[in-house]
């Protein structure tokens, strides 16, 4: 028997549900409504009853519980066992709390409240999308060196000209939350991609051989909380595993703010320096494009 699908809610779905239908207990066994179980990808008609809303695997929520997901802004729910949980947790492993955020598009993440996307004037899937766009030419093997939500590596792995992507995450607990964010699925689905599992500094040095991508993908966290992965040393490792003429795109953070701006003036000055030629600010992609 094959599992049932993933059911995930928030805000976004629910609160316009509830304002269509203030007074439930007027309807009728012939009331459905269409509504999104996976948050916005597709849309489903469902049976609504005075009770609650009825889900196509047997579930059932109850009005009660509508009003809870409409009211936490903040939060995403997983389904199951009749009951909607928020998809949150902190690991111990980083010492971190993660919590899967409600967007009218794909979610974002929050990591201990900070967002991991774009969601002022831009939303996470258009965040990932111009990122990929400043990359130019994505084709050949891709490196992803920090997974996330694993909507760089989703992407990259649409590409028609992408052989193989490999996205590397730090934290089990980032791969957990992926497996519940319905826009995460591919990661565990489609055959172009590889995760792993380890520091991406380590991964690279290890697994990784010189000239192997075509294109890297470089997201990391923000300077206060990844120093390590804006140094010219991990830079170096990334120029060894790059083909020549190779691409490399590295997100850094809005170039029209402060620390913006002197993240961006200090990084490009040692992507030089090791030996990346054309160095080019991309403000559009909040980020620089090296070329091998």
């Amino acid at each position: 028997m094959s599992p049932s699908p993933l059911i995930v809610l928030s805000h976004v779905q629910v609160a316009p549900l509830l304002a269509e239908y203030p007074q439930p207990e007027v309807l009728t066994s012939e009331t459905t409504a269409v509504v999104s179980l996976d948050l916005n990808r597709t849309q489903t008609e469902i049976p609504l009853t005075p009770t609650g809303l009825q889900l196509p695997d047997g579930q059932q929520l109850s009005w009660a519980q509508l009003g809870e997901i409409a009211a936490s802004e903040n939060s995403c729910f997983h389904v199951r066992d009749n009951t909607a949980v928020k998809i949150n947790t902190f690991s111990e492993q980083t010492q971190r709390a993660y919590s899967l955020y409600p967007t009218h598009s794909a979610p974002t993440m929050l990591v201990s409240g900070i967002t991991m996307h774009r969601i002022v004037d831009s939303d996470p899937h258009q965040d990932t999308r111009e990122k990929i766009k400043a990359a130019g030419r994505v084709a050949g093997q891709v490196l992803d060196t920090t997974m996330g939500l694993g909507y760089t590596a989703i992407q990259a792995a649409l590409r028609e000209g992408t052989t193989a992507v490999h996205t590397i995450e730090l934290d089990t607990a980032v791969v957990e939350m992926c497996r519940l964010n319905p826009w995460s699925q591919e990661l565990f689905t489609h055959p172009k991609i590889t995760r792993h599992l380890g520091h991406c500094w380590d991964i690279i040095e290890d697994e990784f051989v010189d000239d192997q991508f075509s294109t890297i993908i470089h997201d990391p966290p923000m300077l206060n909380m990844a120093g390590e992965l804006y140094s010219a040393d991990f830079y170096r490792e990334l120029y060894r595993v790059l083909k020549p003429r190779g691409r490399l795109f590295h997100y850094i953070g809005n170039p029209d703010k402060k620390s913006g701006a002197t993240v961006t003036k200090g990084t490009i000055k040692r992507l030089k320096e090791i030996g990346f030629g054309r160095v080019t600010p991309q403000p559009r992609a909040f980020g620089v494009l090296a070329i091998k």
